[in-house]
Order: C-alpha cells, then structure tokens, then sequence
C-alpha cells in the first residue's frame, strides 16, 4: 500500500505515519526514512525528537536526503514511512546550487522507490496555502512540490490532508 499523508507544519502527519507503517508492518520490519539535512541546532533538535518519538517503536532509521535510489534500500517485505518530501525537495533542489529540474527527478525517485517495498507511507507539508507570492525562486519550489504530490496522489492508493492529527481522506482508506 502507498499512502501520502500532507498538511501543515505540526498537522500530526508523522505521528499518523507512524502508526500507520506500524500497522501495515504486522511486525515485520520497518524503517523511518529521515530526509532533513540538518544546518543549525534547531534542525539537530528536531532530529532528536523524532528519534525519541519513535524509540522502541522498532524502525531501523535510514538518512538519505537526495540521491533515493543511490544506497542500500529496505527489504522488499519493509514497511517505509518517508519523512519528508519537502526536505527531500530543498535538499534536491538548493543542496548543491539551484537545480531546476530536481521536482521532476525526485518525483521519479519517490515513485520507484515506492514500488521497491511492501508499503510505503509518505510525508509532505503543504506550503501553498497562505495566498502569499514569493521570489521566483521559492515559487519554483512550491511549484515543484506542488507537481511531486500531484504525482504521487495520482500513483498511490491512499492520499489525505492532516489537520490535528485527523485525516481526511481524498483517495483510498487507511488501515484499520
């Protein structure tokens, strides 16, 4: 099963992931796919707690923010929770200079790396809301983020805005 789940900054989108990808598991392995490349001590402190959020919980952690497909991947049986494709994006997209052609490439990367596991569970936030116009810079990240959920929503099984820690679902149903 593939879920998206987007919404808002601290929408609950993680900790619904989580006991998602647990419960899709059925005790079978199940990794946090963790994407933020941290820059600053707020960033570091945001890690950490993530990391406690989920101790015991049994996820095997695996950090890569670019380049999906470029490691080692989860067992074929794993349930994935990919936390985020906004971090994915930024790191894609202004990690190395401006790349425009990163939505495009890491939608791809998204889809493929889907399809590598027994279920996957993605997050995104969603930054298209507030009505505000940017520089064209960051309106061609909101564009490509925007264009990656398009894909995804078309691809996966399930997709839902989080709002409170409440799904509303758009497409598909979530596990019971």
């Amino acid at each position: 099963m593939r879920i998206l789940l987007a919404g808002g900054s601290k929408s609950g989108k993680t900790s619904l992931a989580q006991d998602i990808a647990i419960k899709l598991s059925n005790g079978g392995p199940r990794y946090y796919w963790a994407t933020m490349e941290p820059t600053d001590r707020e960033d570091d402190d945001r890690i950490e707690r993530h990391i406690a959020d989920r101790a015991g919980l049994g996820f095997v952690t695996v950090e890569r923010g670019r380049a999906l497909l470029s490691g080692e991947l989860p067992p074929d049986d794993a349930a994935v929770l990919f936390d985020s494709v906004t971090a994915l994006l930024a790191n894609e997209m202004f990690g190395a200079g401006f790349d425009p052609d990163a939505p495009e490439r890491a939608l791809n990367e998204l889809l493929a790396l889907s399809e590598k596991c027994a279920d996957f569970v993605c997050v995104a936030d969603e930054v298209f809301r507030d009505g505000a116009v940017y520089d064209e810079t960051t309106e061609t990240y909101r564009r490509g983020l925007a264009a990656i959920l398009r894909g995804l929503a078309e691809s996966f099984d399930t997709v839902a805005e989080v709002a409170c820690g409440i799904p509303k679902l758009y497409k598909g149903g979530l596990p019971e």
